[in-house]
C-alpha cells in the first residue's frame, strides 16, 4: 500500500476549507459536473438541527442543478444497536422530511441501502485494502466506539467507514457534503479509490469533501440535540409541540439576552435558532430582545420557527395520506440506484479479473 490516511489535523482542515470554498466556485459555474453524496440514519424523524445544518443545503445544491444522490442507510443502524426497531416506521418519518424540505425525486435518487445488493458487494474488496490500525485510527469511529450504549461494538461499527466508501463510490459522487467529523471517512474513501486504482486499474474517481459549517444549535436541555435524547424540535413537530418544548428548554438566570455563545451557550443557541428562522445576524436578534429576559426570548424563537417551518409543516402533514406515492418515491430511487450501481461493481469485477 503506498499511502496512509492523514488525521483531521489543523492543516488538513484548513486545507479542506480552502478546496471546499473552490469547489463552490466550480458549483456555480458548472454544477453538471458534480454527483453528491448524501444521507441519514433512519433511527427517527429528523430535526431543526439537521435541516439547518444539512438538509437545507441539500436542497441549495439540487436546486443549483447539482445531481443528488439521498441514501436512506438502514443497515447503518445496525452499527450501534442490537436490533433495527422500528426501522419501517423511521424511513417513512425519513421521506416525509426529505420531500417536505424540497427534495424533488424527480432531481433527485432517494434510496435504502439495503435495496442495492452491488453496493453492498463492494464493501468487500474495499475492505481489502485497508489495514487494521487503519480503522482502529479513525478518529470518528473511536468517538462512536466510546459512546456506543452497547457493552461491545460489532464488526459492522469497526467497519462501517468502509461502508460508507461503497455508498459513495457506488455510484461514483465526486462531492460529499460534511462537517468537520466526518472528514476522516472522505479521506479513507479517497485512500480506498486510490488503492483500488493502483492495485487494479482505473475505476473510481476520489471524491472531494465539501466542508458545511453546521451552526451550534443545543438540544432544549442545553446538551448536544439528538434524536435519541428527546431534546429536539422535529421537522414535523406542530406549532404546539413547538411552543411546548421551546418553553421548557433551558436558558439561565441573566435576563439581559445577548449573543454569546461561549459564556451563555443555552440563551445564544435559542437566539441563534431564531436568527436562522428569520435568516437574520443573532447579534441584532439578540439586541432586539434586550432586557425582554428569558420569557420574550422563547416568544421570539417559536414565532419564528413555527413561521418558518409552517410550508414544510403543511406539506408533510399532505404526502402523509399518501403512503402509497412515498413507496413509489423510494422504490424508483432504489431502481435506479440498482441499475448504477450493477454497472459500477461489473466494472470492477472486469478490473480485478472476475467477471466470469
Amino acid at each position: 500500500m503506498t499511502a496512509t490516511l492523514p488525521g483531521t489535523s489543523r492543516e488538513t482542515l484548513a486545507a479542506a476549507e480552502r478546496r471546499s470554498a473552490e469547489l463552490e466556485k466550480q458549483i456555480g459555474q458548472d454544477p453538471s459536473r458534480f454527483r453528491v453524496l448524501t444521507g441519514d440514519r433512519p433511527t427517527g424523524p429528523l430535526h431543526l438541527g439537521h435541516y439547518f445544518g444539512t438538509l437545507q443545503n441539500r436542497v441549495r445544491l439540487q436546486d443549483a442543478g447539482v445531481e443528488l444522490f439521498v441514501l436512506v442507510a438502514d443497515y447503518q443502524v445496525l452499527t450501534d444497536r442490537d436490533n433495527a426497531g422500528n426501522l419501517g416506521g423511521y424511513v417513512t418519518e425519513l421521506l416525509l422530511d426529505y420531500l417536505a424540505i424540497g427534495i424533488d425525486p424527480a432531481r433527485a435518487t432517494i434510496f435504502a441501502h439495503s435495496a442495492v445488493p452491488a453496493l453492498n458487494q463492494l464493501f468487500l474488496p474495499f475492505l481489502s485494502l485497508v489495514s487494521v490500525p487503519e480503522l482502529r485510527r479513525n478518529p470518528t469511529v473511536k468517538d462512536e466506539i466510546a459512546n456506543s450504549r452497547q457493552s461491545s461494538v460489532s464488526g459492522l461499527m469497526f467497519t462501517y467507514p468502509v461502508h460508507q466508501a461503497a455508498d459513495i463510490l457506488f455510484c461514483k459522487a465526486n462531492l460529499v457534503p460534511v462537517g468537520q467529523d466526518q472528514l476522516p471517512h472522505v479521506e479513507l474513501t479517497r485512500l480506498i479509490a486510490r488503492r483500488f486504482n493502483e492495485r487494479y486499474g482505473t475505476v473510481f474517481g476520489e471524491p472531494a469533501a465539501l466542508l458545511s459549517k453546521a451552526p451550534l444549535l443545543l438540544g432544549t436541555d442545553g446538551g448536544k440535540m439528538s434524536k435519541s435524547r428527546g431534546n429536539a424540535i422535529a421537522i414535523g413537530a406542530t406549532a404546539d409541540e413547538t411552543r411546548r418544548l421551546i418553553k421548557g428548554a433551558k436558558t439561565d438566570s441573566v435576563r439581559d439576552i445577548r449573543y454569546e455563545p461561549k459564556t451563555r451557550p443555552e440563551v445564544s443557541s435559542l437566539v441563534l435558532l431564531a436568527a436562522l428562522s428569520l435568516d437574520r445576524d443573532p447579534v441584532t436578534v439578540a439586541e432586539q430582545i434586550g432586557a425582554g429576559g428569558a420569557v420574550k426570548l422563547k416568544d421570539t424563537v417559536t414565532e419564528a420557527v413555527n413561521e418558518r417551518f409552517a410550508a414544510i409543516r403543511a406539506r408533510r402533514a399532505e404526502l402523509a395520506t399518501d403512503p402509497g406515492y412515498l413507496r413509489r418515491v423510494l422504490r424508483d430511487g432504489c431502481r435506479r440506484a440498482a441499475e448504477i450501481g450493477d454497472a459500477t461493481l461489473d466494472e470492477v469485477r472486469a478490473t480485478m479479473g472476475m467477471r466470469y
